[in-house]
């Protein structure tokens, strides 16, 4: 059975920012680029160890894999049933002004 994919606020967020800051030039590209993302995430349903472990983190479950220009960060459950999309960060963007990383409670 293939797992579930949870989009986090942040990482909903995040596709919003990506679609409103492309489709200022071009709003067909913007709409492509929002879906294909998807579409590759959609790829860790059957493949949960597509990334590598997330550097930062410090568990086996956290992990990462680039898509263009974005790292997607995602934590797999322990049952393997659930992938939490943490966040889909622009390389060019430093992560540690990252609100899905801020250590704030």
């Amino acid at each position: 059975m293939a797992a579930k994919l949870i989009y986090t606020l942040i990482a909903r967020n995040d596709l919003q920012d990506i679609f409103d800051f492309i489709s200022k030039r071009s709003l067909r590209y913007a709409q492509k680029e929002v879906r294909d993302i998807r579409t590759e995430i959609k790829n860790l349903k059957s493949n949960l160890y597509l990334g590598h472990p997330f550097y930062d983190a410090n568990d086996e479950w956290t992990r990462e894999f680039v898509y263009k220009n974005y790292r997607i960060i995602y934590l797999i459950s322990s049952d393997f049933n659930q992938i939490q999309i943490l966040t889909i960060h622009h390389h060019a963007r430093l992560l540690t002004n990252n609100p899905a990383f801020d250590s704030e409670d």
